[in-house]
């Protein structure tokens, strides 16, 4: 697998000359956010031939979108079993088919013909820190029977064999899921919306926004600009205009690093070459640029510098897979997801004109490109499927103290799946243990000869008498013996 995340371009790396906004303009649809799901709508809009001018405040792709594994795969941030219980089975169906959509639009747009270098692989598994196995079966059934999903039900040898650890148990793999270079796909993504006629201005924030009246108006530091639609995507960083919206979501930052490299060490301890993530979200790894291992684990609810969970990946690295050793970390990354409080994205029209696509947290990937299709087609076309998320509506997320409360939420989290996965681990040595010593007894019966024993060659085993006969016998047994020696017995 050939990638990098050190090695791009400079225009990918956003370092080429950046255009900012600097006269009047009009356009039918105006996006502020030049991250996953701002590009996503752009590239979907210019393709059907909607003007799209998109505003970003700082570079394309500079928080989460340009700082994530790559990893894109149906569903969402908010567990299936959750997700039916609070809409019904048949709008579950719809939404996670819509989904399964958006997984599509990534990859046909993500390849080498596209995006040069975007190096894409196949195969996602999901591996449990317990003994899952009755779950597992539940939960394959659900997947193939009710949402039309290829996945397979690893046992925990054939987890073993793909993972050198004892960390894990089983394992649901996912074949149709993939991942690509996240930081080249969105970059990538720019270059497609700019071809297929869309307009993208950095260094350009939003000062304000007036949505009334037919054409909206967008005002810039340098510029202003008028649009008939315009969608906010712009994640945690919306800025003072829009902060009543930004304060619905639960800003969450997700570090990762990437080791040097650790040659055919590597392959003979972790032989999946696809994702690899936890089913506690604690997890999520790959090899990539051949022998290199990308890891994400430590998570805050407030901004840190990357560089300084390098000794925690280390050491979260070390204690799934030992023999690895004291891997040395050459790169860290991170950056900031949006959570809703009910764990959807946040997909739809707010007023007449203005939308809002955000709050994708871990899933962002399929989802942002999901709710690019969605609301393109919805102004274009007047496809009403985004009103599928109208259930979840926008909540406030709580401020600092729901920042201070997402902390602690996520470390009882870890702590308790690191006892969960504790005590399984414990489980499965004394059942080997157990087996271990069964076995060593049956041996030493059978050297002892005090096992069963086995007839004589040649002789036929006596068979067990009928249960009326073996009453008669028992009762024969249990009368006292008479002795008469002129009658015959």
């Amino acid at each position: 697998m050939s990638e990098t995340f050190t090695s791009v371009s400079q225009d990918e790396a956003g370092f080429r000359e950046r255009t900012r906004l600097s006269f009047e303009l009009d356009a039918d649809i105006c996006v502020i956010g030049a991250g996953l799901a701002g590009l996503s709508i752009a590239l979907e809009a210019a393709r059907l031939g909607a003007s799209v001018v998109v505003l970003e405040g700082r570079h394309v792709g500079w928080n989460a979108s340009g700082n994530q594994l790559g990893t894109v795969m149906p569903g969402f941030a908010l567990p299936l079993t959750e997700l039916i219980e609070r809409i019904g089975l048949e709008d579950a169906r719809e939404l996670w088919a819509l989904s399964k959509e958006g997984a599509e639009f990534v990859r046909a747009n993500a390849t080498e013909e596209n995006i040069p270098g975007i190096a894409p692989s196949d195969g996602v598994l999901e591996v449990s820190n317990v003994d899952a196995g009755d779950r597992l079966i539940s939960r394959l059934q659900m997947l193939n029977e009710d949402f039309d999903t290829e996945v397979e039900g690893w046992q925990v040898d054939r987890v073993s064999e793909a993972l050198k650890t004892e960390r894990y148990f089983h394992g649901v793999h996912y074949p149709r899921a993939f991942q690509v270079d996240g930081r080249k796909y969105v970059h990538g993504l720019a270059a497609l919306a700019r071809r297929a006629g869309a307009r993208i201005f950095e260094d350009t924030p939003v000062v304000s926004i007036d949505h009334s009246g037919i054409r909206k108006r967008i005002v810039t530091p340098s510029a202003r600009l008028r649009a008939t639609h315009i969608v906010l995507a712009g994640n945690i960083h919306l800025g003072a205009p829009l902060r009543r919206l930004s304060e619905t979501l639960l800003p969450v930052w997700r570090y990762a690093g990437i080791t040097a490299p650790l040659g055919e060490l590597l392959h003979e301890i972790i032989a999946f070459k696809g994702s690899v993530m936890d089913s506690d979200g604690v997890d999520h790894f790959r090899i990539v640029d051949g022998d290199r291992l990308m890891w994400e684990s430590p998570e805050t609810t407030w901004a840190v510098r990357p560089q300084r969970f390098a000794g925690s990946i280390k050491r979260r690295i070390r204690t799934i897979f030992p023999q690895l050793g004291n891997v040395e970390i050459t790169e860290t990354f991170g950056g900031a997801t949006g959570q809703t409080v009910h764990g959807m994205p946040q997909i739809g029209q707010l007023r007449k004109g203005l939308w809002v696509a955000s709050g994708f947290g871990r899933q962002g990937m399929n989802t942002s490109a999901m709710a690019g299709q969605l609301i393109v087609r919805s102004i274009l076309w007047g496809d009403e499927r985004w009103k599928l998320f109208s259930p979840f509506e926008l909540v406030w997320a709580g401020g600092a103290t729901g920042r201070v409360a997402g902390q602690l939420v996520g470390i009882w989290g870890r702590a308790s799946s690191a006892a969960a996965g504790s005590l399984a681990r414990y489980r499965e040595r004394a059942r080997v243990k157990d087996r271990k010593r069964e076995a060593r007894l049956a041996e030493a019966n059978r050297a002892a000869g005090t096992g069963p024993r086995r007839p004589p060659p040649g002789m036929r085993p006596r068979p067990a008498p009928a249960p009326e006969h073996a009453a008669q016998d028992v009762k024969r047994a249990a009368e006292p013996a008479v002795q008469d020696e002129g009658v015959s017995q």
